[in-house]
């Protein structure tokens, strides 16, 4: 066998080397470790939040341990509620990085409270946060990733999307619709090269489910609803983010990865 002849070496399937990505919410939480898992996998990484402090935090930890794969991350300050600050925000990113890959639409709000509760102005904040600045950097995103013939965009939404639970609504409404945005994107970006996709984690354990977490009755509660009988970790969200994002992928658009220890499969 002659040297070209020989086999292309493996393809590094889940590799984001020198791909560029933006995570909106990514302080804390399932934002911070799927930013953390894309600049480990080598991705350069814009934390996108209001919280300066906490982003440039967020990115000194990151920093730390994503180096020696060559990825790197960055703090993008921004009020995703305000369509002008986000455009100017992702420009900013443009003008820095040439380019962009990968987008996650990461941040949300939650408000429990029933229906009589809680007023239209309301639901109109928490759409504003959940869906609307998501559709936003959609729009906005899909003009460097035509351009580029090229791009994956990433929208979390919830298991609160196909499911419901009284008292509610507000945020179900939001990531009902969240998960038919994606759909409906993923139809019209598809025939540009820019996948669309979202991820639908269930009970996870975070710092804005503090108060859940350590309610006993809930706990046990989750323990025999889950197959897995337990809270899912941030961590066990990351990586599927660096899977939809990656070459592993290239052919999946317009679906909703679930992630939630088998809580809608069985009752």
């Amino acid at each position: 066998m002659n040297s070209t002849d020989r086999p292309a070496p493996p393809h590094p399937l889940f590799s984001l080397k020198n791909q560029v990505a933006l995570v909106t919410g990514a302080s804390r939480g399932l934002g911070f470790e799927m930013a953390r898992a894309l600049a480990n996998h080598g991705a350069q990484v814009w934390l996108g939040g209001r919280d300066l402090d906490a982003l440039q935090a967020a990115a000194e930890c990151i920093q730390e341990h994503c180096r020696v794969h060559g990825g790197s991350v960055h703090p993008l300050p921004v009020d995703l509620t305000d369509p002008g600050l986000s455009s100017a925000a992702l420009e900013t990113l443009l003008k820095q990085s040439g380019r962009l890959d990968i987008l996650i639409n990461n941040a949300g709000q939650r408000r429990r409270e029933p229906l009589e509760q809680l007023p239209s102005a309301a639901l109109r904040e928490l759409l504003e946060t959940n869906l609307i600045a998501a559709w936003h950097l959609c729009r906005e995103a899909a003009r460097p990733m035509r351009a580029q013939g090229s791009g994956c965009i990433i929208n979390i939404t919830s298991i609160a999307g196909p499911i419901a639970r009284a008292g509610d609504a507000a945020y179900t409404t939001s990531k009902g619709a969240l998960d038919a945005m994606t759909r409906a994107l993923a139809a019209e970006l598809g025939p540009d090269g820019i996948r669309v996709n979202a991820i639908a984690p269930g009970f996870f354990s975070t710092e804005a489910n503090a108060n859940m977490v350590s309610d006993p009755q809930i706990q046990s509660w989750l323990d025999k609803r889950t197959s897995l009988g337990r809270w899912g970790q941030p961590h066990e969200v990351a990586g599927a983010a660096v899977f939809l994002a990656s070459g592993a992928a290239t052919y999946i658009t317009g679906q909703t990865l679930t992630i939630d220890g088998g809580f809608l499969s069985h009752f």
